[in-house]
């Protein structure tokens, strides 16, 4: 392990985050250990609680010009089996391969540590800086969501506050630092379908209705369907079953009911209401006696070329000579509540192959070029 006194400031914070257990909604401090760096250079600071959720907004600069805000979250996942990890999940060090080992290392407490750096660096460098740095930081991304981001948007939005620009630092790379920026997510739809039947004897199937016999027609039908061709920012729509439940455990019981999970991960060539329509229509055909309940996690963006992205390639080609690809591909993100301020969003951070994962782990150096870039990119847009 490399020792402390040998780290760089990113990577010195990044520990200190990492040692801190803030499983969802569990802040752990993160937090104050965050707005108290922001705060000794500057920042405004407001924490927002709301229900068992931490955030908080942090401004530095005036409303008059535009406005850069940082987006991120200081929960991470369950660490899973300890016994399984070559190290401690929260013990936070570098190996002999200098990758820096533990829970929210590339999710995303590393890109928290390069943030906060790199707005330390240049408030220092650029005291009257245009327009305003903004942080936005919650304790909720991993879990439900309702109290984190979701929550302070909907107080900013009331308080009429502007977001021009946001980079939200999910681990957004795929092989090496900065190959791949996020600049939209598609939309996430999921839906509970309850299929019913009548249950019975299955010695006597006439006087039962097997709702999986009934369902399972439709669900192929459902499965096999075209939802839209994508476009040029995002890939086709998709439709994926997750989990199927009917029976009583019995072997001579027809179920008198069907469950079944489903979600849709959609572009922007697809709404919410033509898919619940296509869905309607299927089932219908079929003389299904159904009733689904939909749950909205979030609605597809786009961040098309412009000032934040033209910034954000010209900083990861300047420091690491690559060029970056945009990209819609993966989950959701808390870029789906931000974008609905009409700001420009990406999603910027280390390489993302062991995020959730057992031993998860980033190469340490790549935080030193990340808070590089986060800089650079501050100074194109606003200084």
């Amino acid at each position: 392990m490399t020792a402390p006194a040998e780290l760089s400031p990113t990577l010195q914070l990044a520990c200190e985050l990492i040692r801190r257990p803030s499983v969802t909604p569990v802040d752990a401090d993160c937090q104050t250990q965050m707005m108290n760096r922001l705060g000794a250079v500057g920042f405004q600071l407001e924490p927002m609680r709301f229900e068992d959720v931490d955030n908080f907004w942090a401004t530095h600069g005036n409303q008059a010009g535009p406005v850069l805000c940082f987006a991120g979250h200081t929960d991470v996942v369950p660490t899973g089996p300890v016994q399984q990890w070559q190290h401690e999940p929260f013990e936070a060090l570098i190996d002999a391969d200098g990758m820096l080992c533990g829970r929210g290392a590339a999710d995303m407490k590393g890109s928290l540590a390069s943030m906060v750096v790199a707005c330390e660096r240049f408030v220092h460098d650029y005291p009257n800086h245009r327009g305003k740095v903004a942080f936005l930081i919650t304790s909720d991304e991993e879990g439900p969501a309702h109290h984190g981001t979701k929550a302070v948007v909907e107080r900013l939005k009331a308080r009429n506050e502007r977001l021009d620009w946001c980079i939200v630092g999910e681990p957004s790379s795929t092989s090496l630092l900065g190959d791949v920026v996020k600049n939209g997510r598609r939309g996430s739809l999921g839906a509970t379908l309850t299929v019913r039947g009548k249950q019975g004897h299955v010695a006597y199937p006439h006087l039962a209705r097997n709702p999986i016999h009934l369902a399972a027609p439709a669900l192929a039908e459902l499965a096999a369907e075209h939802w839209d061709e994508g476009n040029a920012f995002f890939p086709p729509t998709s439709f994926q079953i997750s989990n199927l439940n009917s029976g009583t455990g019995a072997t001579n019981v027809v179920p008198g009911e069907l469950t079944a999970l489903f979600n849709f991960r959609f572009s922007t060539e697809s709404t919410v209401e033509s898919l619940q329509q296509r869905v309607a229509a299927i089932l219908d055909k079929h003389q299904l006696q159904w009733h689904i309940d939909w749950a909205l996690s979030g609605l597809p963006f786009l961040t098309e070329p412009g000032d934040l992205l033209d910034a954000v390639s010209s900083s990861i080609k300047a420091v690491t000579g690559r060029e970056t690809r945009p990209s819609t591909s993966g989950g959701t993100s808390d870029g789906r509540f931000i974008a609905t301020m009409g700001t420009q969003v990406v999603e910027l951070g280390p390489v993302n192959a062991t995020i959730h994962q057992v031993d998860e782990r980033i190469l340490a150096s790549d935080l030193d070029l990340l808070t590089e870039i986060y800089y650079q990119t501050m100074v194109r847009l606003l200084a």
